[in-house]
């Protein structure tokens, strides 16, 4: 399944070659009030129950969909130029994107000015998408399996194997915000490793060996896409 590389924008492939830090990267009266508190004590287990399973569900139909589509985009039959362009709006599409850069941004998000922000969001969407679409052919003929799901803090994480050719399957966790509303991918983690803890230790590592300086970082990032652009 082609999420195993996603949020890896701190992978080697993606990190500047020059700079060392870089190369480690979403609740009247009296009697009433009684009887509705009773009935909460009461009942109120189930209804949480009730909920979380609902939730649960709404995620694995999620993840199932998005996963059809993004192996309908790799094995199929397009130029590499239309497979980059469908998975680009799959991903603008399931992926938080603007929570996945402000968490892995960290305390830095905070000492960032709002101009600094913004650019910084930009250039995390275009690593994010690069990262996931540089290197389709690479999973030509992949499959996966959606295997269970449970509640993970507000979140619910929807256990799926990947399995592409000549590798062995692979455990991926999809982390699914919003499920009942609005569902969205915030975090994929892939044999234990959270993507987007990843990537902030990466950039907290990039940014403490570079003076916290917000610029350096979006710096790099630009560097990283110019690379990629130079070598596909």
């Amino acid at each position: 399944m082609i999420t195993v590389p996603l949020y890896r924008s701190g992978s080697p492939s993606l990190r500047p070659r020059n700079s060392p830090a870089m190369t480690r990267f979403v609740p009247q009266r009296r009697r009433f009030l009684v009887f509705s508190a009773a009935a909460l004590l009461a009942g109120g287990t189930s209804w949480r129950g009730a909920r979380a399973q609902a939730a649960t569900g709404a995620a694995v139909a999620f993840v199932k969909k998005t996963g059809e589509q993004l192996v309908a985009v790799v094995n199929g039959a397009g130029s590499n130029a239309q497979k980059r362009q469908d998975m680009t709006r799959i991903i603008n599409t399931v992926v938080d994107v603007d929570s996945v850069a402000r968490f892995c941004l960290g305390r830095f998000w905070r000492e960032a000015t709002p101009v600094q922000q913004q650019r910084y969001v930009e250039m995390f969407h275009e690593v994010l998408v690069t990262n996931i679409t540089a290197k389709l052919g690479d999973y030509k003929g992949v499959t996966f399996t959606v295997n269970r799901s449970t509640p993970d803090g507000d979140n619910v994480s929807v256990d799926t194997t990947v399995q592409r050719p000549n590798n062995p399957p692979t455990n991926v966790q999809w982390i699914i915000a919003n499920a009942s509303s609005d569902p969205k991918i915030v975090d994929v983690v892939a044999e234990g490793t959270s993507m987007r803890l990843t990537q902030r230790n990466d950039y907290t590592s990039y940014l403490v060996h570079n003076n916290n300086s917000i610029d350096a970082l979006i710096s790099a990032m630009r560097q990283q896409l110019e690379q990629n652009a130079a070598s596909g």
